[in-house]
């Protein structure tokens, strides 16, 4: 057998580069000399992401349709057939033995192409209420690899497995990290840490509450490593260093900050949550409502109606967030529940899990 040739498409944010280079870097472990190739959108983070990853990747001229009526739509129709060409072009330089889309704008051309080429196919997808991109390609793709319960409303039932999303390998021992993670970010061992997290580019909304609350926050005898995201890093730097606060455009030893952390605030993407529930500290969920079908609610409720987490809609920070927060820190009981019960929503080997799928995918 010749070596296998990979390709991944995935990307717009972390929640869906991430997952694809984790699948990349297991696919590797098992076929040394397999080829990669993955394809993104052009002006996204997947272009600077992967090739740091060790990856080669191909850019599409691609974007998602905007939900507000805009002139910005007026290019989609362009758009599209252009990243449908592109793709088709170098699926047939590439030709590759399997195509693995991860959700985000440019993996619908890619396994579109893939999928009319007979190429066998699998989707990841990391949300509980999927975007219109997976649900189109549902109908084509030979597997679709899910982390929640339920989604058989949208994907044909027969294709499904459910493995939960694919994580950073070094939270599965973030236990054992809290003295170094605590030097590492020369906090105080005598007080708790609130660890604050905005997606990757950060969350206006969440970065506005912080700012407000600060004084509030540290009547709890807490310190504060608080990711800003990198579009308001200019902003809120000031606030580094005052006060047991370090204000961070994007934290990259993640393991460590999971590690140091007590209590967590956070939005609610599909790979955050995974990654909290292996984690498992308290949680307050902040999602944002500028997401397609509103699924970080969706993300955050399947938590929460588990007893597993706290949940604060961005409408409700200025009349609930104090209370809530209060009502948490108070109760050492409500923090080791939360604990517990997140923990126990973990699915660990999701990576394995799906290389085994797409591995039977191959041989087939």
């Amino acid at each position: 057998m010749s070596a296998y040739k990979i390709i991944l498409s995935g990307g717009g944010t972390g929640g869906h580069i991430y997952p694809a280079i984790a699948i990349a870097n297991e696919l590797k472990s098992r076929f040394p000399d397999a080829k990669f190739l993955f394809v993104g959108a052009k002006d996204k983070m997947e272009m600077e992401k992967v090739p740091q990853a060790g990856y080669q990747i191909e850019g599409l001229w691609i974007s998602g349709i905007q939900r507000e009526l805009t002139l910005k739509n007026l290019s989609f129709p362009f758009k599209l057939v252009s990243s449908l060409l592109r793709a088709r072009k170098i699926v047939n330089y590439f030709k590759p033995d399997i195509a693995i889309g991860t959700g985000g704008f440019a993996s619908g051309p890619l396994l579109q192409i893939a999928t009319t080429k007979k190429i066998p196919s699998l989707i990841q997808e990391q949300n509980s209420y999927p975007g219109i991109t997976n649900k189109l390609l549902s109908k084509k793709a030979n597997k679709i690899c899910v982390a929640y319960d339920g989604l058989e409303r949208f994907f044909p039932e027969n294709k499904i497995v459910k493995t939960g999303n694919p994580v950073r390998q070094d939270l599965l021992d973030v236990d054992t990290k809290r003295e170094e993670a605590i030097k590492a970010f020369s906090l105080k061992s005598d007080k708790k840490t609130l660890l604050v997290l905005g997606g990757s580019l950060g969350a206006r909304q969440i970065n506005k509450l912080i700012k407000k609350e600060l004084d509030f926050i540290q009547t709890h005898n807490m310190q504060v490593i608080w990711q800003c995201g990198k579009l308001y890093y200019d902003k809120y730097k000031i606030y580094n260093n005052t006060k047991d606060v370090q204000v961070h455009a994007f934290i990259n030893n993640m393991d460590y900050a999971y590690a140091a952390a007590d209590v967590i605030i956070s939005r609610a993407g599909a790979i955050s949550v995974s990654e909290l529930c292996i984690v498992g500290k308290p949680v307050v969920f902040i999602p944002s409502p500028n997401v397609a079908e509103d699924h970080q609610t969706k993300n955050a409720l399947s938590v929460v109606e588990k007893q597993a987490g706290i949940m604060i809609k961005e409408a409700d920070l200025e009349v609930d967030f104090q209370n809530k927060f209060s009502q948490l820190m108070a109760s050492p009981e409500k923090q080791a529940e939360l604990s517990k019960n997140i923990k126990s929503l973990a699915l660990v080997n999701a990576t394995k899990e799906i290389v085994d799928e797409v591995e039977k995918l191959l041989k087939k």
